[in-house]
């Protein structure tokens, strides 16, 4: 048998050929399924393939929660953990809430995970029922947990009052924490 040079020169030119024509209609067959932002320009292939890769990565991540909803749903997850932004699993933060009292003014710290923030609302609204007038609210941010730090002026400058109330925001900080599982 003869080995031919340029007959095997064209062997791999053809092989290489079908190959890249192969790997085109891949990457046309993936662009076709990824939604996009832009109109009909020409998007170049990596940016192509990064838009496919943020696309399932979105994708996963939505179905991570997905399938966490439905378990809660269903009665099937654990009360304690819950997904966060980057697809991690991360401990739900019970409410826990601390007032002092100095005088007529009480200072309520709230702290609940970011799952919770309707607990600032009806702190506030128990603290009004109650009588007493906000002074200054506010809030920060930390990782997983919100921190509400509440300054008050009791109207009446009694010990009662203020244990009246810690055991009212207690309780329904309790109560929400359980129920809301």
């Amino acid at each position: 048998m003869e080995n031919n040079p340029s007959s095997s020169r064209v062997d791999r030119k053809f092989i290489e050929r079908n190959r890249r024509n192969q790997m085109k209609a891949l990457f046309r067959k993936l662009n076709s399924l990824v939604p996009h932002q832009r109109s009909k320009e020409a998007i170049p292939l990596p940016d192509q393939l990064e838009e496919a890769t943020n696309y399932i990565k979105k994708l996963q991540i939505n179905l991570e929660k997905m399938k966490d909803k439905k378990n809660m749903l269903l009665g099937n997850e654990r009360p304690n953990e819950r997904m966060n932004n980057d697809g991690r699993r991360v401990g739900l933060k019970s409410p826990r809430i601390e007032i002092q009292q100095m005088g007529s003014a009480l200072e309520v710290v709230l702290i609940t995970g970011l799952d919770s923030q309707f607990m600032f609302g009806e702190t506030i609204r128990v603290l009004h029922e109650e009588g007493v007038d906000v002074v200054n609210a506010s809030y920060k941010v930390i990782e997983d947990a919100v921190f509400h730090s509440i300054h008050c002026q009791d109207k009446e400058e009694t010990a009662n009052g203020a244990a009246r109330i810690s055991e009212r925001l207690k309780n329904f900080i309790h109560d929400s924490s359980y129920n809301a599982f």
